[in-house]
């Protein structure tokens, strides 16, 4: 081992730069100083951020622990842009009374959890793949939890760290008879060795039913409402778009490179896991009126559309898993940008109250608008091209299978657009008699909201974005 093996790591010694002098400006600014703190955590990561797309190191270190490749610098920059939006959508809610102490500890937690994913994306082996998932799992229960004076957030925190601890515990067995059968627990070594035999696929099972979890698909969603409705908005947000991204990203990795000869077996179980988790989403999806309750279960049906690009076992359902996170990013985005900013003018957060809003803020509504068609799937919004790709590589094979898969999927897809088009049914139809009153949104959150539009209108049109995607090698 040699200092060549850390430089390999260069967005993580890069993100690990930005979180040193965030705290040592955190603890030792004076206050006068602080007032400063937000522009410079933002202006600092987003040199991180713009700094990452220029590092291009393919490689192993430490034994093979760590890979560096052109996939795992793609996804940890997809995640930057979005952990990027997010922070510029907290500012209101940061310089609150009841925040403003913490701001400091927001940035610091989310650091590190973003720093637990770089690993996992980066892992070659189970045992760092395993500490980066712990290292982003558990800051994620204090920000939950982070405004700890209200009730529901902190009833939010322990419902995810009692889940985040029963799936780590369920990964961690799985793990525990990965090594029994093969004795090792490098992936490059286990994509070799594994065979199929009910051990091993007992294992699989296993381990993935942890990711399964964090990805919050059906049977194991039923901690995301109840989490997504307590904690606070922008980390809310971070949960159904980062955290997710990064679980998916892992469950890509290992299923192609650790169990590709389990494949029969782990395309059947997505397949019925695709299925149900898309329906049961979209169902629950029609009954909601919380806004925030509302969007948890549209990401676990979105959960499920992600699935069926990665269900075919192909290079092409890869890109188009990793292109529609990206897109996803940018709608949801822009719909908690919205949500974000009326619920720090009025504080309300139902769809009801949404009613009348294009008569008293109509840019906000066109924005809301637009991100909803995304979400739905409708073109020429970067979404309608995200699902046409899904729906493609899902197809690739022609069976039966996929087919009826496929048909479903997109009839499932007419059922979430009439539930999106609640909520611009309530924007520009539905009259109210106390609509919410005009106001000017702040500029970071602005700033966010006018970048998450751009991307849902630009990314699906410029075509140089799938070809990237489709161009990183993600050692098929």
């Amino acid at each position: 081992m040699d200092l060549s093996n850390y430089l390999l790591m260069k967005h993580e010694l890069s993100l690990i730069v930005v979180f040193l002098i965030l705290m040592i400006y955190d603890l030792f600014a004076s206050d006068k100083a602080k007032k400063y703190f937000f522009p410079i955590a933002c202006t600092l990561f987003l040199i991180h951020t713009v700094l990452g797309f220029f590092f291009h190191d393919s490689s192993t270190a430490f034994g093979g622990m760590f890979v560096a490749g052109p996939a795992q610098a793609l996804v940890k920059n997809i995640l930057n842009v979005g952990l990027f939006l997010v922070f510029l959508q907290a500012k209101t809610w940061l310089a609150s009374e009841e925040s403003i102490i913490k701001r400091g500890e927001f940035f610091m937690l989310t650091l590190l959890t973003l720093f637990g994913m770089y690993l996992m994306i980066s892992s070659g082996n189970f045992l760092l793949f395993y500490i980066g998932l712990e290292t982003a799992s558990l800051p994620i229960a204090a920000l939950v939890a982070f405004d700890k004076h209200r009730y529901e957030s902190a009833e939010a925190g322990l419902k995810f760290i009692f889940n985040a601890i029963f799936s780590s515990a369920v990964m961690i067995f799985g793990i525990s008879f990965v090594y029994g059968a093969c004795g090792t627990l490098y992936f490059a070594d286990l994509g070799s060795s594994i065979s199929s035999t009910p051990l091993t696929i007992m294992a699989m099972i296993l381990v993935l039913s942890g990711l399964f979890f964090k990805i919050s698909l059906v049977p194991f969603h039923a901690w995301a409402p109840d989490t997504y409705q307590g904690a606070p908005t922008n980390v809310t947000f971070y949960l159904s778009t980062i955290s997710k991204g990064a679980a998916v990203f892992a469950l890509i990795v290992l299923l192609y490179t650790v169990f590709p000869v389990l494949f029969p077996t782990w395309q059947g179980i997505l397949w019925i896991l695709s299925l149900v988790t898309i329906t049961v989403g979209n169902l629950f999806a029609l009954r909601q009126k919380n806004m925030k309750r509302f969007l948890a279960f549209s990401s676990i049906s979105q959960a499920g559309y992600i699935l069926l690009s990665i269900y075919s076992g192909t290079a092409q359902g890869m890109a188009a898993s990793v292109f529609y996170i990206f897109v996803y990013i940018f709608s949801n985005a822009a719909v908690f940008g919205v949500i974000t900013a009326i619920e720090n003018k009025s504080g309300k957060i139902n769809m009801d109250d949404y009613n009348g809003l294009y008569k008293t803020n109509p840019k906000l509504s066109i924005v809301m608008m637009i991100a909803m068609f995304s979400l739905a799937g409708m073109p020429p919004t970067a979404g309608f091209f995200s699902k046409m790709f899904v729906f493609t590589a899902a197809m690739q094979s022609l069976s039966t299978a996929s087919i009826i898969l496929v048909v479903i999927a997109f009839v499932n897809t007419v059922i979430s657009l009439y539930y999106y088009l609640l909520v611009v049914k309530a924007m520009f139809v539905t009259p109210s008699n106390q609509p919410i009153e005009p106001f000017q949104t702040e500029g970071y959150l602005k700033t966010s909201v006018l970048l998450s539009l751009f991307g849902i209108l630009l990314i699906g049109l410029i075509s140089f974005f799938y070809q990237q995607i489709s161009l990183a090698s993600f050692g098929l």
